[in-house]
């Protein structure tokens, strides 16, 4: 004990120290917090960042990526927080600062701290995989746990997207489609089987989504997407991916989301080729940014007429699903004002930079306010990237 006193004593002499107050008036600081699962689970200062003292030097800087940011560290009474302290300063932080009394002191004088949301068990051994990178984590985790995504259909592309949606474990899913199943969905709608031909899309889609994971939420919509409901149905979405595949739909969602301030992951398949990107109202291009007005019937066949390799939208829909994922925890760089697309028969990627249209009808400057109306008699009934199903590929 002695031995420790005197270890601790002399990292506090080369360490520097600050009390709660102080800390509290500390702006832009990023509060890490380094005690046990079982006592963050118990309490923790607001925003703080959860690395058990153990994982520090593993995990901190995937966490902190800022060496020369501001860092208050701090434990339960501020001896672990010391060491932490110290071993930053070795790995380069410049700026770090031991609290002094640790979050019990914190805890009685009266300042601010929250019980945080913490994963069963079960969840945390389901989500293990997720929860071992930085940059998902516990906190990450739960975000998606907390977020709600709406996919628009059923079909080709929203059955990958929804699958592994799912998966990952994001809390609600809202699913739109109308359609029945046919035995012809099945090239490619892995979200059906046999068994479930002849049933709303919507329901085999929740059997199968639920049955996958017992944590999501799946809310299903089997009703027309239009005009008179789609504000009612994308309020309180984070986030809609958008599997859709005619003309007049994708143009009234664009204007719906940009009303609403929804991001759009979008996704379109034909014959052999993709393409994916994503719409972030009035950060990037929208829909009419990229497609101003639909195309000539000739340049236009459905894929019920000119077909579509089963595997493409499962490649294409993934892509939504990981663009999705990054767009709810802001990972990476999302294909904003990117168009992403894949050539199958080559084997090929390629990426076109999208510019917003200064000239825009529906998020340009001198954009006039959005309406939401029908465009089926200004639309042609199948998209360029289509596979003819009624709402998805």
């Amino acid at each position: 004990m002695a031995n420790f006193r005197e270890l601790l004593k002399s990292t506090k002499a080369q360490i520097r120290e600050m009390t709660p107050a102080q800390a509290e008036q500390v702006q832009g600081a990023t509060f890490l917090d380094v005690r046990e699962s079982d006592e963050f689970e118990q309490g923790t200062i607001p925003g703080s960042v959860f690395i058990p003292r153990g994982n520090l030097e593993l995990s901190v800087e995937g966490k902190i990526p800022d060496k020369d940011a501001p860092v208050i560290v701090y434990c339960a009474g501020g001896a672990r927080s010391a060491f932490a302290a110290k071993s930053l300063a070795e790995l380069g932080y410049t700026d770090v600062v031991s609290m002094s009394g640790g979050f019990n002191q914190w805890k009685n004088e009266g300042r601010n701290w929250v019980t945080p949301q913490s994963l069963s068990a079960e969840q945390r051994n389901r989500y293990q995989r997720h929860l071992l990178l930085p940059e998902v984590g516990d906190a990450g985790q739960q975000k998606l746990l907390d977020s709600k995504v709406l996919l628009l259909g059923a079909g080709g592309l929203g059955s990958p997207a929804a699958l592994y949606l799912a998966a990952a474990g994001v809390g609600t899913l809202g699913i739109i489609d109308m359609d029945v199943v046919d035995a012809s969905n099945l090239q490619r709608q892995i979200l059906h089987n046999m068994d479930r031909v002849g049933e709303r899309k919507v329901d085999s889609a929740k059997k199968t989504l639920t049955a996958l994971n017992p944590d999501v939420n799946v809310v299903t919509y089997d009703v027309r997407l239009g005009a008179d409901n789609v504000l009612d149905i994308i309020d309180g979405y984070d986030l809609i991916v958008d599997g859709t595949d005619n003309f007049p739909t994708r143009y009234l969602v664009n204007d719906a989301a940009l009303l609403k301030r929804i991001p759009v992951v979008h996704g379109s398949i034909f014959r052999f080729e993709g393409q994916a990107t994503v719409f972030a109202p009035y950060e990037g291009p929208c829909y009419r940014c990229l497609i101003p007005e639909p195309p000539p019937p000739e340049l236009a066949p459905s894929c019920a007429e000119a077909g579509v390799l089963g595997v493409l939208p499962g490649i294409i829909g993934s892509i939504q699903a990981i663009e999705a994922i990054k767009v709810l925890l802001d990972l990476g760089d999302p294909l904003i004002g990117r168009l992403l697309a894949y050539d199958s028969l080559e084997q090929s990627f390629r990426t076109f930079k999208v510019n917003r249209d200064p000239n825009c009808p529906s998020c340009g400057p001198d954009a006039k306010e959005i309406v939401i109306a029908e465009y089926d008699e200004l639309c042609l009934p199948h998209a360029v990237l289509a596979d003819g199903s009624t709402v998805g590929h």
